[in-house]
């Protein structure tokens, strides 16, 4: 027994007690284990970088919140995005839709805030964001405002308009891209539809206005919003289609469809086939091709509700949905019957509703006008709405702004205690001109007889308000000029268009005009010469006020001077086109005023830029004479530097075509350009300086403006390079005109004489008029013509000078290095010419009477004549004097060391002279 119980205690099971861990077993699975983070930084880096707002709110929780129930939350979210975008703008392009799609859809929230948060938002969304980019995403936009302009609440309907202020201004042809639901959505907003008992038979639904007491605002004031949108987004359709002509003088904007590119054309190369130039009847905008096909647009294969105003068949149907409307707008606005005839007196608020229906019905009349039949839809108009126009338009007419009474501080105008001060900045003349523009358009010269009576009201009208003097504004005169154009063509009789004409020259001769206003003036008048002068000579009647205006042009573009460049291009092209037409007024007045027009000082010439300088060069080709004064001061003109050498080169060029040398074989205008002016212009241009500034430069002595040697009695002055380059371009161009001359002995000895008289014996000669005169003896020289012993001499020794200044010219000098070619080309080719030239230029050289200085100089002017090719024959008949002045220098430098300059003259003498088999012999033989 007790061997088996201590067997048994070797495996007893052990009693474990109670809150005691239970040990672990020896053979136990150690089941723990030990985890780590793992961070992975480039799959975390875009939530982890996105910008955030000072809320530490990114993207994503604020386009979030825009679907929280809470306004407040909505509300906080806009302001955030706002100021989030406005920090990080790369933010928007990154998350575009988002934000387009979930600002779009709080358009019509229940909450005004939230609404107001998002036109905010809008408004700064769309200065950042282009057109092109939110281009795909605008049907959902589009759609949105839809929505909220038909919304039942009110308010929102109110916030859809400021929406739509907006993207019109932003985003006007995408949104004309969709006229034809939002043109309903305007209609809904003032207006319901009714079944009406006249029209049950066709099952049509008429339009009446609607009335809602609980809006904030009046149903007129609501309706003044409403057309006050609808007007601006018809000027959106009118803006963007390119087809519509208005009858009327528009501004000039900077549209693509009003940029005319001029087309540079080489008249050589289209002789030569080699440049095609293709012609257009309307200006070069688009080719117009006669043919009774016509190609389908793409606008036809779309439906007709896509199309919109495009379509002749839905503007007729707005346009029938539309204007009883506004009639009806018009009549709850217009005055009592009981008002007077004359100056009816209208509140601010009815007038500018009455400017609204007139501006939209201006701009419906102007769609109308782009589509194929313009006749049919104006005779369809004129059947269907003049008899309500005339009964209710023009039954009041013409309107004035009833004035309201405000009382004045006391301590301003003590002596008047009220003063009549207008309540709302309203153009009343706006209105009724806009009204006269709608009412001729309805007018032709076939219904001449039937619309005189209210037809002589408008013109009575536009006369009064031309001549009132009072200060018009830019768009006033438009509408005014549109209106007297369109008076024009219904009568175009004289005794009808000269008071027109009569009372817009009344306002153009107001002073101190703005310039728009100036601008829209004259091209009135030149619209009005130009269709004028379209006039066969037979029936044609010249207007009188007509001429008088045109007269006065010439001064007024002499009196602006530089003040406004801009105008003055528009008078010279006035002024070009009737001068091409040869109108005898105006011929008359620009001969008058040439003399200050082409004033070399302060004329206005010099005065404009260069293209407008090109047009004034022009126009010296239609003067009907050019006396010697004004050739005096075109020569000047050309020599000042105040215009382009090419310019200068037109400006002599048209002189000589002007001239008898052009050889016309047909009879030229008599004493148009007398011979003797003529060539005193071109002597005068040719010398380049006048008389006073050569006779003031012999006072200057001394380096760096003057050159001077002891061999030459002529010391030159140094010119600018740019002056230089200018004459020598000059120079060019009038030694060309005067090669043209058939007699050139006789132009010689014009030249010679000139040259004698006013150049020989002056002591100091600028370098640019010393080589002009070289350039034009070597272009005029023939065998019949002969020198002067004077101007022999004068040339020899302008030849030395110029020569000794271009071997003496320091090579760092990069300003007159420029120089040498000219210069040196002209010396060369007067001695080559002139074999007598070369000997009194070598005479000349008396070594004995210069100083060591200048022998170097000497030395290497012999030896570069010795070594030209044009010169060589001539320097071998001079081999004597050559020979003698190589001895006198030698005898100068005799006793000592012998140096280079000399050693390369006596080489070069032994080389080409002593070597000639007709010579003397060799240079030792004379040493």
């Amino acid at each position: 027994m007790t061997k088996k119980r201590k067997h048994q205690e070797d495996f007893q099971k052990v009693k474990l007690k109670v809150g005691k861990k239970k040990p672990k077993l020896e053979n136990a699975t150690d089941t723990t284990f030990k985890t780590k983070a793992i961070q992975i930084p480039e799959q975390l880096k875009e939530d982890g970088v996105l910008p955030t707002q000072n809320r530490k709110l990114n993207i994503k929780d604020l386009l979030s919140q825009m679907h929280h129930y809470s306004p407040g939350v909505k509300h906080n979210a806009l302001l955030g995005l706002k100021d989030l975008l406005s920090q990080y703008p790369f933010v928007i392009d990154a998350h575009l839709s988002n934000i387009i799609s979930e600002v779009a859809a709080v358009f019509t929230d229940k909450d005004s805030g939230v609404r107001g948060a998002a036109v905010h938002l809008l408004q700064f969304l769309a200065s950042k964001i282009r057109a092109e980019q939110i281009a795909p995403f605008f049907p959902l936009v589009s759609a949105h405002l839809s929505s909220a302009m038909t919304h039942i609440s009110e308010g929102i309907q109110e916030d859809s308009l400021k929406v739509l202020d907006v993207l019109l201004e932003a985003y006007p042809a995408l949104l004309t891209d969709r006229s034809s639901i939002l043109l309903k959505n305007f209609v809904e907003l003032i207006s319901h539809q009714q079944l009406s008992k006249r029209l049950k038979s066709r099952e049509k639904l008429s339009w009446m206005l609607s009335v809602n007491p609980n809006r904030r605002v009046t149903s007129q004031q609501w309706r003044l919003n409403v057309l006050t949108r609808l007007k601006k987004f018809l000027q959106a359709v009118v803006d963007g289609s390119s087809e519509i002509e208005d009858e009327g003088l528009q501004e000039q904007k900077d549209s693509p469809h009003s940029v005319r590119n001029p087309i540079c054309i080489s008249w050589k190369a289209h002789a030569n086939n080699q440049q095609h130039i293709q012609l257009f009847e309307n200006g070069g905008l688009r080719p117009k091709i006669n043919s009774s096909f016509r190609l389908r647009s793409v606008a036809s294969v779309m439906d007709s509700a896509e199309k919109g105003l495009s379509s002749a068949e839905n503007l007729k149907g707005f346009i029938e949905i539309i204007i009883p409307l506004l009639i009806e707008c018009w009549i709850e606005a217009s005055p009592a019957q009981s008002a007077p005839i004359l100056g009816n007196l209208l509140e601010s608020e009815s007038q500018q509703l009455m400017q609204q229906v007139l501006s939209i019905i201006h701009l419906l009349w102007k769609l109308t006008k782009r589509h194929d039949e313009t006749y049919k839809m104006e005779l369809w108009l004129r059947m269907n709405y003049l008899v309500d126009f005339k009964h209710h338009f023009m039954r009041h007419f013409p309107y004035s702004l009833q004035e309201t009474v405000k009382h004045k501080k006391k301590d301003s105008y003590k002596g008047n205690k009220y003063c009549m001060t207008s309540s709302n900045s309203v153009d009343h003349l706006l209105l009724n001109l806009t009204l006269c523009d709608i009412m001729v358009s309805l007018a032709s010269t076939s219904t001449l007889q039937m619309d005189s009576g209210w037809l002589d009201m408008i013109r009575k009208f536009v006369t009064d308000t031309l001549q009132d003097g009072s200060k018009l504004n830019s768009k006033q005169v438009n509408r005014l000029l549109g209106v007297t154009w369109r008076l024009m063509q219904i009568q175009q009789n004289k005794v009808a268009t000269e008071p027109l004409i009569k009372a817009v020259y009344t306002l153009y001769q107001q002073r101190n005009l703005l310039f728009p206003v100036r601008t829209l003036l004259l091209k009135f008048f030149s619209r009005v010469y130009q269709k004028e002068d379209l006039r066969t000579q037979r029936i044609r009647s010249r207007s009188k006020v007509l001429s008088r205006w045109l007269a006065g042009l010439p001064q007024q573009l002499a009196l602006l001077g530089l003040r406004n460049p801009e105008l003055s291009n528009q008078l010279i092209d006035i002024i070009h086109s009737a001068a091409s037409r040869s109108n005898k007024e105006l011929l008359q007045s620009l001969q008058a005023t040439a003399a200050r027009i082409y004033d070399p000082l302060d004329g206005t010439l010099v005065l404009l830029p260069a293209e407008a300088q090109r047009r004034l060069v022009q126009l010296v080709y239609f003067l009907p004479c050019l006396p010697a004064s004004l050739l005096a001061c075109l020569s000047r003109c050309c020599i000042m530097g105040r215009m382009s050498s090419e310019l200068a080169a037109t400006l002599i060029g048209i002189l000589h075509m002007r001239s008898s040398f052009a050889g016309w074989k047909c009879q030229v205008q008599d004493n148009s350009v007398n011979d003797v002016d003529y060539f005193s212009f071109l002597f005068s241009t040719l010398i380049g300086f006048s008389r006073e500034e050569l006779t003031s430069l012999q006072g200057i002595r001394g380096k760096p403006h003057i050159s001077q040697t002891q061999l030459s009695p002529v010391r030159l002055y140094l010119t600018d390079l740019d002056q230089f380059l200018h004459h020598w371009a000059v120079t060019e161009m009038i030694c060309h005109s005067l090669s043209t001359i058939p007699s050139q002995s006789q132009c010689f000895d014009i030249l010679q004489t000139g040259i004698c008289k006013y150049l020989v014996g002056l002591v100091v000669i600028p370098d640019s008029t010393a080589g002009s005169v070289l350039c034009a003896i070597n272009k005029l020289l023939d065998q019949a013509c002969i020198l002067s012993e004077n101007l022999h001499k004068f040339l020899a020794s302008c030849c030395y000078s110029l020569l000794y200044f271009l071997l003496t010219l320091d090579k760092e000098d990069a300003e007159h290095v420029q120089k040498r070619d000219m210069l040196w080309g002209s010396c060369i080719s007067a001695l080559a010419l002139l074999p007598r030239l070369l000997r009194l230029m070598l005479q000349s050289l008396q070594v004995s009477r210069i100083c060591r200085e200048e022998l170097p100089v000497v030395a290497q002017l012999l030896r570069l004549l010795m070594q030209h090719g044009q010169l060589r024959s001539h320097m071998i008949t001079n081999e004597f004097l050559v020979q003698q002045i190589i001895k006198d220098i030698m005898t100068l430098k005799s006793g000592e060391v012998q140096e280079q300059w000399l050693t390369d003259l006596h080489y070069c003498f032994n080389i080409y002279l002593a070597s000639h088999p007709q010579g003397p012999g060799p240079i030792n033989a004379v040493y």
